[in-house]
C-alpha cells in the first residue's frame, strides 16, 4: 500500500526544477500545511525559503503559487541549510553520540556502529569523517574532534570509505574548453594580469547521502550503545509525523517530529552548494556539531542519519539509503 503522500510526489517532481531556482528557495518537500501556528490535516507541497518576504518585494517569477496542479502549497521560513559541524571530551570505549572528526574539520558526531561481514565501523557523515571529499582512505580520525581538543594522541579510527558529495562545478574535461582557457590565461599573462581562469563544467549533480565509515584502530575502543538511548533495536523507514530522537555532540538528547518527506534541498558547504534528493525533514532538534547523529524513532529503531539543517529544521538521510550506499548493516540489539 502506497503512503498517502505518494500522489503529491509526482506533482512535486514535475515542478521541482522551476521551484528550486526561485529566489530564496532552499528546499521542497511534502508535509502538512501550517496556518496560524496550527498544523492542518492538509497535505501540501512545502517550499522552504531562507526568508519569507512580502509579495511586493518579489518578482512575479519568484512567487510560489497557492496550488500546483490542484495540490495546495505551503511556504515556510527555514533559513539557509548548512552542513553541521562544531565543538566534547574523550571516551574509551567511545559510544555513538560523542564528538569525532577528521583532522581537517572541527567536529561532528559519531552516529552509530555498523558492520560489513565481521568488521565493525564508525558511521558518520562524509563532511565529518572525510572533510567533504578531502580525506583519503587511511586518514586517522580523532575522538574528540579537533575543535574539542582532539590531537594525534586521540586517534581512534582510520577512514575506510566515503560517498563523494557532488557539487556540479567540477573542472571541465573537454579538450577544446581547456585549450581556450589556456589561450585566455596566456593573454592575461601577457597583459600583466595576475588572474587566471579555469574551465568548469556545470552538472546536474544530485546527491542522496553525505556519509562515511571509519575502522576503529582497536575494536574495543567503540561500543554500539548510543548515549542516553542504548543499542538500536532495529531499522525502520521514517514516515510523516513520526516522533524521533537523537543524541548529538552539541545539543545532546533531543526529540522532534518528521514534518516533511521526499525533500529536495540545497545545502551550503562553506560556500559550495550541493543538492540532495529523497531526504526527510524534522523540526529544530539539532545544531552545528550534531552532524552524523543517528536518528531513531521512540521505539529505539534507526530511521536516519542527520547531516544538515537550519535554525528551525533538521535534514536527515533515510538510514536505509545510507546503509545501502556503504554496503553495511546496522549493529542492533539481538
Amino acid at each position: 500500500m502506497l503512503p498517502e503522500w505518494q500522489p503529491l510526489a509526482r506533482v512535486k517532481a514535475a515542478h521541482l526544477p522551476r521551484l528550486l531556482t526561485r529566489r530564496h528557495v532552499v528546499g521542497v518537500g511534502i508535509g502538512y500545511k501550517v496556518k496560524g501556528g496550527q498544523t492542518l490535516d492538509i497535505l501540501s507541497v512545502v517550499v522552504s525559503v531562507e526568508r519569507k518576504l512580502p509579495a511586493a518585494q518579489l518578482a512575479p517569477s519568484d512567487l510560489i503559487p497557492p496550488a500546483l496542479d490542484g495540490i495546495p502549497t505551503d511556504v515556510i521560513e527555514t533559513g539557509r541549510f548548512r552542513a553541521f559541524q562544531d565543538p566534547t571530551r574523550r571516551y574509551r570505549p567511545a559510544p555513538p553520540g560523542v564528538s569525532i572528526g577528521h583532522p581537517l574539520v572541527t567536529a561532528g558526531t559519531f552516529g552509530c556502529v555498523v558492520r560489513r561481514g565481521n568488521e565493525l565501523f564508525i558511521l558518520s557523515n562524509n563532511h565529518v569523517l572525510a572533510a567533504t571529499n578531502r580525506g583519503r582512505p587511511g586518514d586517522r580520525i580523532r575522538q574528540p574532534g579537533p575543535v574539542d581538543g582532539g590531537t594525534v594522541a586521540d586517534e581512534i579510527a582510520e577512514l575506510v570509505e566515503f560517498i563523494p558529495i557532488r557539487f556540479g562545478d567540477e573542472p571541465a574535461t573537454c579538450p577544446w574548453a581547456e585549450l581556450f582557457t589556456r589561450w585566455l590565461n596566456e593573454l592575461l599573462r601577457l597583459i600583466g594580469s595576475s588572474h587566471r581562469l579555469q574551465a568548469i563544467r556545470r552538472l546536474t549533480a544530485l546527491n542522496e547521502v553525505d556519509a562515511a565509515i571509519a575502522r576503529p584502530l582497536h575494536p574495543s575502543d567503540i561500543t554500539p550503545a548510543i548515549l542516553q538511548i542504548g543499542i538500536p533495536k532495529g531499522v525502520t523507514t521514517p514516515t510523516l509525523g513520526m516522533e524521533v530522537q537523537k543524541f548529538g555532540r552539541t545539543t545532546q538528547y533531543t526529540r522532534g517530529r518528521i514534518i516533511q518527506v521526499d525533500v529536495t534541498a540545497n545545502v551550503d558547504y562553506d560556500g559550495r552548494v550541493a543538492t540532495f534528493q529523497g531526504q526527510v525533514m524534522a523540526g529544530a532538534m539539532s545544531a552545528p556539531g550534531d552532524s552524523g547523529s543517528a536518528i531513531l524513532d521512540l521505539n529505539g529503531r534507526l530511521v536516519g542519519l542527520l547531516f544538515a539543517g537550519s535554525e528551525t529544521t533538521t535534514l536527515i538521510h533515510p538510514i536505509e539509503r545510507v546503509l545501502q550506499a556503504l554496503r553495511v548493516e546496522a549493529v542492533v540489539e539481538e
